[in-house]
């Protein structure tokens, strides 16, 4: 009900906007990069309440980490996400794993992080779950 870094973020050095076209859920994800770390992250958006919380608990993860180090950790979600396991510590990511038993409900938990990639390429066409 209170995502974390829900907010415009100003002076965002990568964006890119994200749609789930089968539920509607929207959103945009910004971060300001420095010195190849994500100094600041936020986004904003509407959706259900696992694109949110996924979201909000990928927003506070990936704040301060190195942007190749972000690149695994998607990887490691997206393992996590789709079989229930994964490979390394997730934090509180690892409440998402349950999702992987809803196969439509993956979409919703990993829209933000597709949404993230796609904002470390500044891509300009909205990033699809389908």
């Amino acid at each position: 009900q209170s995502p974390q870094n829900y907010h415009e973020l100003e002076n965002a050095s990568h964006s890119a906007d994200g749609q789930n076209p089968l539920c509607g859920d929207v959103i945009t994800v910004s971060f300001i990069k420095k010195d190849e770390i994500i100094e600041d992250i936020a986004f904003m958006g509407s959706g259900c309440a696992i694109s949110k919380a996924s979201a909000s608990i990928m927003t506070s993860t990936l704040k301060g980490m190195k942007v190749e180090e972000a690149k695994v950790f998607f990887d490691n979600f997206h393992t996590l996400i789709t079989t229930g396991e994964s490979t390394r510590e997730m934090g509180k990511l690892s409440v998402l794993a349950g999702v992987h038993k809803y196969p439509a409900r993956v979409k919703c938990a990993t829209l933000a992080w597709h949404t993230f990639q796609g904002a470390l390429n500044n891509t300009t066409e909205r990033i699809k779950t389908e």
